[in-house]
């Protein structure tokens, strides 16, 4: 199935730290695929190093993975999608063929595809996705907000993974970036007592406050666990989230777990972190749970899961994510805006890509 123009504009990796916004073929879009017009892409976290350090699987590459869009293509008769729907785009492609794809656990699919990863992605005009991957946007929900459904199903994914009611409960969150305020506004969600959040940043908790978070703190003022000690009157808080992934914020969240607490490992490592034997050793005495996240649950059947829930709770104003974004930028604009971003010189919280 072919579409009208042969060409798109993309923002293409060649190599590390080389971006060029050029023109490449559109996606091909196979039997059971569709052909999504890109409305906007989030710039993940991760996105930073993989376009500036780290690289990625294979060069060149069209980085996002936090997309929605419009439905322009469907190969598929039989399709329940058409031309003209939005959607959002769950990014990873799973094989189906594995055992974790037989108990319908994509996310620990052991032969994946990732769009903006491992394929091209949403930094382009146009995606191609299998349909089994787009999920329908409600109404009154923006394509500026559906762009955002992935961190915040990652951010619901990461409560879900405790495995235990938040009702009543004291949540303190390290990391106030875009994933840990929305993770923050899950925990309001479901009926956290108190919540908490930690930042260097004061334009990050100033948007915290803005959010109606009140328990904002700069870690660089007042020690996390000084902090949630008086708060809590030394007995620590029911969950931590590390949601930023840096030594400190591992080391907090280990710190201020309560005994039988449970301990949330949300953002990417950034480095090695050393674990004290006194800290190992109240870890063990608290009997602290420690969790693992990556991802979040996915449906191929359309039933519950982290990313309908997101959708559905942006769309009863529950979640609120565009108060998130600091940024709005076209393709062109783009290379300056990450450049930016990776220079640390800027205050970002959500950068939004329009192609």
């Amino acid at each position: 199935m072919t579409t009208d123009l042969p060409t798109m504009q993309g923002l293409v990796l060649h190599a590390v730290a080389d971006l060029r916004v050029q023109a490449v073929p559109r996606p091909a879009v196979p039997p059971g695929w569709g052909l999504v017009r890109v409305g906007f892409c989030g710039v993940c976290g991760s996105d930073i190093p993989r376009i500036f350090k780290k690289g990625t699987y294979r060069f060149p590459t069209i980085c996002g993975h936090e997309f929605a869009g419009v439905v322009e293509v469907v190969n598929d008769p039989a399709a329940a999608f058409h031309p003209g729907d939005r959607v959002a785009v769950f990014p990873l492609i799973w094989c189906g063929r594995c055992a974790a794809c037989e108990r319908g656990r994509y996310v620990q699919c052991e032969h994946y595809d990732y769009l903006g990863s491992r394929r091209d992605g949403g930094f382009a005009q146009y995606v191609a996705a299998p349909l089994q991957n787009l999920v329908p946007v409600p109404q009154g929900v923006s394509l500026e907000a559906a762009a955002m459904t992935e961190p915040a199903a990652v951010a619901l994914h990461a409560l879900r993974r405790m495995g235990g009611p938040l009702l009543d409960q004291t949540l303190a969150v390290f990391g106030a970036g875009p994933i840990g305020l929305m993770l923050a506004q899950w925990g309001r969600a479901m009926g956290a007592a108190r919540i908490l959040l930690f930042d260097v940043l004061s334009a990050k908790l100033d948007m915290a406050r803005r959010l109606g978070f009140t328990d904002a703190f700069n870690s660089r003022d007042q020690d996390p666990v000084q902090a949630v000690d008086q708060i809590t009157h030394g007995r620590g808080a029911h969950v931590t989230v590390d949601a930023a992934g840096v030594p400190a914020t591992l080391l907090a969240a280990l710190a201020t777990a309560r005994a039988g607490g449970r301990v949330v490992l949300l953002g990417n490592p950034s480095g090695t972190v050393p674990l004290p034997p006194a800290l190992i050793s109240q870890l063990m005495r608290r009997e602290v749970t420690l969790l693992g996240t990556w991802n979040s649950d996915y449906s191929a059947a359309g039933s519950d899961d982290d990313w309908r829930t997101a959708l559905a709770a942006m769309a009863r104003g529950t979640l609120d994510v565009t108060s998130l974004i600091t940024h709005q930028v076209g393709l062109e604009e783009a290379i300056a805006a990450l450049k930016r971003m990776n220079e640390g010189k800027d205050f970002f919280a959500k950068v939004l890509i329009q192609p």
